[in-house]
């Protein structure tokens, strides 16, 4: 029996941008980007991960070389019809960095639907046109306009590929390693993070950052191949009509392993699910979710009507709460500031020290990765959430004190509690908490929060934290209000968010779900 893999490539664009220093002044802008789910056929109960990592969509080199502040000495032997460089100012290049935020919005925005009447496979190829063109554009770009429609197309590709591939991931990996698989988000996210940011931190002279692009261009076609001899997901093709296909599907996927019980609402028949909607005409109207979708499987909920329908309204406060809280604790300000603090307390250039906390925060993704199928996708969430407040506590009271290691401490043990739960957790748990009629819409829905959250963060982080130092003289008042928004978020998560792990449905999840016989 020979093997098949199947294989899809994910880019996610992770828009934080801070200055490190090196021998001179950059800034990077990091993404991170693809993972491969495979299956092996000839081994049918093991799923094989693998992860791969570009730069495409992100302009991971320093801003001073691609807007022509600084030009490089190349060789008489170094020929190229490419400008070495852009001009630029720098509220031009800032304009670029926030177009890519623009389209991603709108990717996340509108993926979601798209996928959930068109298919899941739909949606990732189109991601990867995006990728490839947009990648493709930015090389070859010699003036501010191309540079700024492929940097909105590969902003596209991220925003709607951070929607569609966590629920394709959901919906084809085995239900007791949910959790599991649904890490891989994340963990290829970092290792795209930390690949990327070698590259930035090598390819930095002249025109070697269009290599960078040149390498996500590469992916991009890569992506659009491997999703040739990608399925459509199973799931997906039950809940619109077509459950002799996606069992069909299933058990290729899952080889000699019984599906049986993953199938069982599939293989209710036309004819017996209007008999149960004759016997009980007014279970609709008590709640279950899923005989709602069961009745409309044809009908999929668009963004505005998910917003609208107080059916799917906790899930929605849930999401859009766990999206807030991983930005609202501080993560980002986090990596921000480490990169000073580190470089001064280790003889090393604070380019290196972003690519060791990057190591840090891959490898306790990794070994966290199984946790939320073990002890649960809230208990992770809560545990990372306190660690995170208390951590951004220390660091608050650190520096106040003026202890470097234990701020040094603080800021590893941070990123090491993020690892754990409010980096991975929030982008697998939108998918569990609605039924497969609302999925894309909850899922566009949990990324629009999550770039909002990430964008008021990134523009009102430096003028609060600048204004409370002014205030109260010194540094790090910041951090009490990261410890006290962390304090509110596991509030928020103890009481609002349920618990899905080990649940069938999101009728299960809730707590809605009827017995009919």
């Amino acid at each position: 029996m020979g093997g098949t893999a199947y294989s899809r490539w994910h880019v996610y664009s992770f828009k934080v941008s801070y200055d490190v220093e090196r021998e001179d002044k950059y800034t990077y802008n990091y993404a991170g980007l693809p993972d491969i789910l495979s299956n092996d056929h000839s081994s049918p109960q093991r799923y094989i991960g693998s992860t791969m990592a570009s730069a495409g969509s992100e302009l991971n080199a320093p801003q001073d070389v691609i807007t022509c502040k600084k030009r490089a000495v190349l060789s008489p032997k170094v020929k190229s019809n490419l400008p070495q460089c852009i001009p630029m100012t720098e509220a031009q290049f800032a304009t670029l960095s926030s177009l890519f935020v623009l389209g991603a919005l709108f990717g996340a925005l509108t993926s979601g639907p798209i996928s959930t009447s068109y298919g899941r496979l739909l949606g990732m190829r189109i991601t990867s046109v995006c990728f490839t063109l947009g990648a493709v554009l930015e090389i070859f770009a010699g003036t501010v306009p191309i540079m700024s429609i492929g940097r909105f197309l590969a902003g596209i590709g991220a925003g709607a590929s951070t929607v569609v591939v966590p629920i394709y991931i959901s919906e084809i990996a085995p239900p007791r390693e949910r959790g599991l698989f649904g890490a891989m988000t994340q963990i290829t996210t970092n290792v795209g993070i930390l690949i990327t940011q070698v590259l930035g931190y090598y390819l930095s002279k002249g025109s070697e950052w269009r290599i960078i692009l040149a390498v996500g261009a590469g992916l991009g076609l890569l992506q659009g191949i491997g999703l040739l001899f990608v399925p459509e997901s199973p799931a997906w093709l039950a809940a619109n009509k077509d459950a002799q296909k996606a069992t069909r599907i299933l058990q290729r996927i899952r080889g000699n392993v019984s599906i049986a019980e993953e199938t069982a609402d599939w293989e209710v028949s036309s004819t017996a699910e209007e008999e149960r909607r004759l016997l009980n005409p007014d279970l609709d109207r008590r709640g279950s979710v899923a005989s709602k979708s069961s009745s409309q499987h044809s009908g999929s909920i668009g963004f505005f009507q998910i917003i609208k329908d107080p059916l799917y309204r906790p899930a929605i406060i849930a999401v859009i709460g766990i999206m807030f809280a991983q930005q609202f604790c501080g993560i980002n300000s986090i990596i921000m500031y480490s990169v000073s603090l580190l470089s001064g307390l280790l003889p090393i250039s604070s380019g290196i020290v972003t690519i060791l906390l990057s190591v840090v925060n891959l490898f306790a993704t990794i070994a966290c990765a199984p946790l939320p199928d073990r002890i649960g996708r809230k208990a992770c969430l809560l545990l990372s959430i306190t660690g995170m407040g208390t951590m951004s506590l220390a660091l608050a009271l650190s520096l106040r004190w003026e202890i470097k290691v234990l701020s040094a401490i603080s800021v590893i043990s941070f990123v090491a509690f993020f690892a754990t739960g409010l980096g991975p957790v929030p982008f697998m748990i939108a998918s569990e908490l609605v039924g497969q009629e609302a999925v894309g819409a909850t899922q566009s829905v949990s990324l629009g929060a999550n770039y909002i959250a990430t964008f008021i963060v990134a523009q009102f982080f430096p003028i609060i934290n600048s204004q409370l130092n002014e205030a109260f003289g010194g540094v790090g008042w910041v951090y009490f209000i990261f410890a006290a928004l962390a304090l509110l978020s596991g509030i928020f998560v103890f009481w609002r968010v349920p618990e899905t792990k080990g649940k069938k449905d999101a009728d299960e999840v809730w707590g809605r779900t009827r017995r009919v016989d």
